[in-house]
């Protein structure tokens, strides 16, 4: 069975996701924004082995301790999508621009498509992509479990900012609707940032969703 905790980190407060396979005690984690000895404190305390790091998207806050993990636990690093390379190599830029510890620019082993999914021990999660928020982002579904890490695409009430570079609101709008919605009202989702919610929810309430602005 897959199981989950949410690891808020950073000034940002960004939901970092450890999950793991109770089979296996094999391990990933979801976006690891920063605090990396908090985050490798935690995995040894459940006694796991982190094999991977998974990114929805290239942002600072949402990357920037996956190399240092790499470096120091071995884990291979998957996602975002190929078209956010160039938030990755901005990293350096990235740390100014938010305020963070100077953050080197890295590659990640494997880049994220439609389609792919990644095995974390027995258990495997599905691979959206899902642009508009950024040009590469991908959201990750358990289909055993139902639940998405959607990154910063879809909030509790509210959507992923489109103001920065080649962020575009319509698309986002179409990611959300055509591909996160379509895969069922029960599911829940933690975003990125804030408290969780269910793509049904979302679907009948939330305002950028119902009054939708193109």
């Amino acid at each position: 069975m897959l199981k989950f905790e949410v690891i808020p980190v950073t000034h940002f407060a960004q939901n970092c996701s450890l999950i793991w396979c109770d089979e296996t005690q094999r391990a990933a984690l979801v976006d690891p924004g920063g605090e990396p000895e908090r985050l490798m404190r935690r995995v040894a305390e459940l006694g796991l082995t982190l094999d991977k790091v998974i990114l929805t998207h290239g942002h600072l806050d949402h990357v920037g301790a996956a190399d240092t993990l790499r470096r120091e636990l071995g884990a291979q690093i998957e996602g975002p999508h190929l078209e956010d390379a160039f938030w990755l190599e901005m990293l350096a830029q990235q740390s100014q621009m938010f305020g963070f510890e100077h953050t080197e620019a890295f590659t990640p082993n494997r880049w994220l498509a439609q389609g792919d999914r990644i095995e974390v021990g027995n258990q495997s999660l599905e691979v959206y992509f899902c642009p508009g928020h950024t040009p590469g982002h991908v959201v990750l579904l358990s289909r055993s479990l139902q639940v998405a890490w959607v990154g910063d695409v879809l909030f509790a009430g509210s959507i992923g900012r489109t103001d920065f570079p080649r962020g575009d609101h319509a698309t986002l709008i179409r990611s959300i609707t055509d591909t996160l919605l379509p895969l069922g009202d029960d599911i829940v989702f933690i975003p990125g940032h804030g408290p969780s919610s269910t793509f049904g929810r979302e679907r009948v309430s939330n305002p950028y969703l119902t009054q939708p602005i193109w």
